[in-house]
């Protein structure tokens, strides 16, 4: 099983965002200390849910503060991102880390994002199809011309990729899954679908033809010294940062929308994650029924660096045991 690490870089009660961001920082260190084989950052905008507003730019942070570990963005968002030069970014950083980047990439959501960035709708709604066919020929040919909404005469590739760095989408509607599917790229699922919701995506991604099978699974994952004491200091912290942070998803346009209960949030993924000690934790993982093999564990529930050390080097210590 491979394990990485999964980081929001939530603004908590009484943080501020450099305070979020630094706590993010630290984490891909004990991560690769720890022999965390990944790390992964999340994007979003205007929201204290999560205070990184570019993923590609945090991964360029942490390569260069590690040796060893793999850093992934999850996700960079395309309905907000021109395709070519998020390219030219992920082909720079690969090169100059040794291979060492995990592009992950998601259709985003209808937030506000898409007027401030001007990019509209119609992109989110339609594009990203469009939107990846070029990112992939961006990462794989020496001289890319653009067509249809993304017109432009030819022009080289500077950097000239070598390789297609590992390209991994993330998927929540039969959309998104038969987009993967058709381009044959593996599927980032989202931490609030428990075991069985991953599966049911696995399948469908099958169904549509899809060939990949080195999927990635997002959950939320808490260690303390029992599992009681870990949904207990769950409870206590992460419904004061999902309240407010939630409330930063403000859609573009007047589409209803009903927004998580932060309460019933936090409790469905304590129903559906691993929480407790270590062992329990990676009991939970090896005994999953989606049949995935490589899980990213968001370890700052709780929005202490401490505690978020405490599970990273005790699921690490672990993994180094067994």
């Amino acid at each position: 099983m491979r394990l990485g690490v999964f980081l929001l870089a939530g603004r908590f009660p009484g943080q501020d965002d450099r305070d979020a961001l630094g706590r993010a920082s630290d984490a891909v260190v004990w991560a690769e200390r720890a022999g965390f084989d990944d790390v992964w950052i999340a994007e979003h905008h205007f929201m204290s849910y999560g205070v990184c507003p570019s993923a590609i730019t945090f991964t360029a942070h942490a390569l260069g503060r590690t040796e060893r570990i793999t850093v992934g963005t999850a996700v960079s968002v395309l309905s907000t991102t021109h395709p070519v030069m998020l390219a030219e970014q992920v082909t720079m950083l690969d090169q100059m880390s040794g291979g060492r980047l995990h592009l992950g990439v998601g259709r985003g959501g209808p937030w506000r994002d898409l007027e401030v960035f001007g990019t509209g709708v119609d992109r989110w709604e339609n594009g990203f199809a469009e939107s990846l066919d070029l990112l992939l020929e961006c990462l794989s040919e020496p001289t890319v011309a653009g067509t249809g909404r993304f017109d432009f005469r030819a022009v080289p590739m500077v950097p000239r990729p070598e390789r297609r760095p590992r390209v991994t989408v993330a998927c929540t509607s039969p959309g998104t899954i038969g987009i993967a599917a058709d381009r044959d790229l593996p599927m980032l699922l989202g931490m609030d679908l428990d075991e069985a919701g991953k599966a049911a995506m696995i399948e469908a991604y099958e169904r549509a033809g899809g060939r990949a099978d080195n999927h990635i699974g997002a959950v939320l994952a808490h260690v303390a010294d029992s599992r009681e004491q870990a949904e207990a200091e769950l409870r206590a912290a992460m419904p004061t940062w999902l309240e407010p942070g939630l409330k930063g998803y403000v859609a573009v346009d007047d589409r209803p929308r009903k927004p998580h209960d932060p309460v019933e949030y936090t409790e469905h993924l304590i129903r559906i994650s691993p929480i407790g000690t270590a062992e329990q934790c990676l009991d939970r993982l090896r005994e999953g029924a989606s049949g995935i093999g490589h899980y990213i564990l968001m370890v700052d529930g709780c929005g202490d660096p401490q505690v978020t050390r405490r599970t990273i080097e005790r699921i690490g210590y672990l993994m180094g045991v067994v």
